[in-house]
């Protein structure tokens, strides 16, 4: 059985990633593999998503009403779902990013300046 902060942080890491894929999808429409790679060169290689936790988050936000998918063939020709933001995927981006901003912003005052 988790603990409450154990549930916490699985939460705050499912948010975190929940977001980051909304961010992808502001750009056009993705299949997973796109998305985690995307993720991955926009944050110059220091967040790499697991498979094992991205279609889960996919499945979720799509449950949402967050994101929507549909079937297609990727650039390798291959079948795969692609996923849209939605209207409400959009309003919850907008809300999300800046919680997120103010939770840095805040760690950062915590954290202090970088020590030389």
């Amino acid at each position: 059985m988790l603990t409450r902060d154990e549930k916490n942080r699985v939460a705050l890491l499912q948010g975190t990633l929940d977001l980051l894929i909304l961010r992808t999808l502001v750009f056009g429409a993705q299949h997973g593999q796109g998305i985690a790679r995307a993720i991955q060169e926009q944050s110059e290689d220091v967040l790499l998503v697991d498979h094992g936790a991205l279609y889960p988050a996919l499945q979720r936000l799509e449950e949402k009403g967050w994101i929507s998918a549909k079937w297609g063939n990727s650039e390798n020709n291959r079948k795969a779902r692609f996923y849209t933001l939605t209207k409400n995927g959009r309003k919850q981006l907008v809300e999300e990013t800046s919680q997120w901003r103010k939770l840095a912003t805040a760690i950062g005052r915590v954290l202090g300046p970088e020590e030389g």
